[in-house]
Parts: structure tokens; sequence; C-alpha cells
């Protein structure tokens, strides 16, 4: 009796490839660190990259022509990440961290003006929705489709924007926190001679 053409087989053969290709896929994934693995409660801290936030915002301090500020957030807020990015004409200094409720909170820096950083964080369908005043300075609040919200406040030299998708609380600590600290001093070269 002949074989079926390879067409009118079943799907049995297919599946297995399919498996095996998967495991395989998986296996190079896992190997080359593209993945992390972690369920519930297990996928916390140690998932969370670390990030130098002082030794960051010093850098920015001293190429950026505008104040920066390193706030000192609570202790069990984890530092994640750190950039530069570019606003209108201008940059920003970005940090964030992971917050002990588990939420990201993002402080950028930059001297561009309200509305750029304001796009910047949160895109074009971003709307104000108020004011707050935290450390006797009034902070405008804005919210995205995605309620994403941004606080920001115009320090004269500076905008200090605070992001996050979690509770007002701690963009409230955030934004006391920066407040409250003073803008770092750029470090000059030792004169020679």
């Amino acid at each position: 009796m002949a074989d079926k053409p390879r067409i009118l087989q079943d799907g049995k053969d297919l599946i297995w490839s399919l498996i095996a290709l998967g495991v395989i896929i998986l296996v190079v994934a896992g190997v080359a660190g593209s993945c992390s693995w972690g369920f519930g409660s297990d996928a916390t801290e140690q998932n969370v990259p670390h990030f130098d936030v002082s030794e960051g915002l010093r850098a920015d301090a001293n190429t950026m022509g505008f104040p920066i500020r390193d706030p000192k957030v609570p202790n069990d807020w984890q530092a994640n990440s750190g950039s530069t990015q570019e606003i209108a004409e201008t940059i920003s200094s970005n940090v964030g961290w992971i917050t002990d409720g588990g939420a990201y909170v993002q402080l950028t820096q930059t001297d561009a003006t309200e509305e750029s950083l304001m796009r910047k964080l949160l895109g074009d369908d971003t709307s104000g929705n108020g004011t707050r005043d935290i450390g006797g300075q009034m902070w405008v609040t804005y919210e995205n489709l995605e309620h994403q919200k941004a606080w920001i406040v115009d320090l004269g030299n500076v905008r200090i924007g605070v992001k996050s998708r979690g509770k007002d609380d701690s963009m409230q600590t955030l934004a006391e926190a920066v407040l409250a600290a003073k803008p770092l001093a750029a470090d000059r070269p030792m004169p020679t001679g």
C-alpha cells in the first residue's frame, strides 16, 4: 500500500515539530538572557535592574546647563533606570525607581518648556486636570488616556516632572524629596600651574 501524499497526512508531525521548535527558542532566549523567569511574588527584586541614581545625576549635573537635584527617596525604593533624552531643542535627565508598592516612578529634569516636557512624558492625548501645592510650589497635574500621570513644576531655570501610573502618595513623596534637595554643584577641574 502506497503512502498518502504528505498534504493528506494528519497534523501530528506538524505539532511535534512546532513543540520542538518552541523548546529550542526558549532555551536560546534563556541562555541569551533576553527572558526573565518568575511568577507572582517571586518576580520582584531579583528581576529589577540596579541603577546608581546619585552617580547618574552627578554626571548630568556636570554636562547639562540647568540645575540637577538628587532627591533622597525612601530606602525601600529600588532605583532601576537612568537616561538622557532630547526634548524639543534641549535635553532631559531621567531617573526612575520601583516603589515599595511595586509602582514605577520617574523623575525628569530639563530646561525645556512645560508643554514640551508634558508631551514628552505623556504624549499628545493629554489634558491638564488641576494643580497641587507641594513644598510651597505649584505643580500642574496632567493625565493621558492610558491613565499615566505627570506633575510638573516650573522653577524658572528648570522644569521638573514626576511621572507614574501608581498611587499619588509615591508621586507626592518624590515631588517633596526633589524640592527639598539642593541643586548639585558641577565638578570643576582643579587649575594647574
